[in-house]
């Protein structure tokens, strides 16, 4: 266990923040590689359809910047937001632009590794907070989200 002074959830006496986390984070990751395809199959065009020839790089591309905007507006993702989970800092608060950066970096080398992102979902699987590697690097977490009145 990492040495935190955590502030968010405890996952003994709050065990609803981390309720289904490994299921709606995968959940989550089908709904934005969707909406990822998406992007790139609307910009296609824009490349005079040139770009159906890298277009890994720019899945890559548009899927990074993709994840690093959504996070940096609401700590969340699309389909994170559909699936009502959100990451939060050590402190508690939510992630700004440097801290959706590092998040999606540490992400995107993680799927670069097969053996990375098996540890990652480990981790999520095992771990009290159901965090994943670059989670655990971090300092962050996935939790659900509080119910809005």
């Amino acid at each position: 266990m990492t040495e935190y002074s955590w502030h968010t959830p405890d996952p003994v006496t709050q065990p609803e923040f981390y309720r289904d986390i490994p299921a709606k984070r995968l959940i989550a990751w089908v709904v934005d590689t969707i909406v990822t395809i998406g992007f790139c199959l609307l910009i296609l065009p824009l490349t005079g359809f040139l770009g159906v020839f890298v277009f890994p790089a720019l899945f890559l591309t548009v899927g990074f910047a993709y994840r690093v905007i959504t996070i940096a507006r609401g700590s969340a993702t699309w389909g994170m937001r559909l699936t009502a989970i959100e990451f939060r800092r050590m402190d508690g608060q939510p992630f700004d632009l440097s801290m959706a950066f590092l998040h999606t970096l540490g992400y995107s080398v993680s799927m670069a590794f097969v053996v990375l992102q098996v540890v990652s979902v480990v981790l999520m699987m095992t771990t009290d907070r159901a965090q994943g590697l670059t989670d655990h690097v971090l300092g962050t977490v996935a939790i659900n989200r509080k119910a809005r009145s």
